[in-house]
Order: C-alpha cells, then structure tokens, then sequence
C-alpha cells in the first residue's frame, strides 16, 4: 500500500512548519518541539506515512515511519 502522506518539519524564518509533500498545506509553529510533535499526531493519523525532521540548517535530522514501509518495494 503506498503512503498517504509525506511530512517534514522545516524551519520557516524564525517559526517551524509541518509540510505535506505535494499539497499546500503546512502549519505553522512557534518551537521545533511543537512542530515535531504535531508532525508526528499527524503522520500516526494517517498512515502509512512518513516524517521527516530536518535540523534548522535544513539537512535531515531523522525519519520515521508509521504503520508497514512501502519501501523498497518488493521485487
């Protein structure tokens, strides 16, 4: 089953935003710690997806993922 969605936690000037890959929609945050928390409330509410976290220099910090990975796909 491919996953429904794709997060990321991202700095976003002096605030931190949960984005959805492929869609406009993001929310906003004041601290990493709440945008970290509301991406993954989000991410376990629609499974399966995938979080990724990335520090404030934008590189990845950590991913995780909610419910069976996709990937690789078999074969």
């Amino acid at each position: 089953m491919p996953r429904k969605g794709v997060f990321h936690v991202v700095p976003q000037g002096s605030s931190w935003a949960v984005l959805l890959v492929g869609t406009d929609a993001r929310s906003q945050l004041d601290t990493k710690e709440a945008a970290v928390e509301e991406g993954r409330r989000t991410a376990r509410a629609d499974q399966p997806s995938q979080l990724v976290i990335h520090h404030s220099d934008g590189t990845i910090e950590e991913e995780s993922t909610y419910q069976d990975d996709p990937y690789p796909p078999p074969g």
